[in-house]
């Protein structure tokens, strides 16, 4: 059975990235590409880079990982999650060599990535 909106991607919003970057590297085995993107780096988990890293900016609240979601189009999914209890937390964002993102909080707070990735 295949999943609507698989998972695609997860990202880690820390104070050190580089004491995460160890810790995370020891405990799981994961490498990371520091120099594709200036102040990310891609996290590679297997074959290809599963996820990112960066310095937690000053407006978010913690440090944390967010998940993001892929979907056929941001503003729809946008539309969706405002109509059910949820609120846009940053809006549609075009990530060059990535695709379209966005972030909304769930009715409880919890907040979830949502991205259309790139066309080749």
């Amino acid at each position: 059975m295949e999943m609507p909106s698989p998972l695609c991607h997860f990202e880690l919003m820390t104070d050190d990235p580089e004491r995460a970057q160890a810790f995370y590297g020891a405990v799981f085995g994961w490498s990371f590409d520091n120099e594709s993107m200036p102040g990310y780096a891609l996290i590679n988990a297997g074959a290809e880079p599963s996820g990112g890293m960066m310095r937690r900016p000053p407006e978010a609240p913690s440090a944390a990982f967010h998940t993001y979601f892929q979907v056929d189009n941001v503003s729809v999914a946008l539309h969706k999650a405002a109509s059910h209890g949820g609120r846009v937390v940053l809006p549609a964002t075009e990530i060059p060599h990535v695709g379209t993102m966005a972030m909304v909080a769930d009715p409880d707070g919890v907040v979830i990535g949502i991205l259309k990735p790139q066309s080749d």
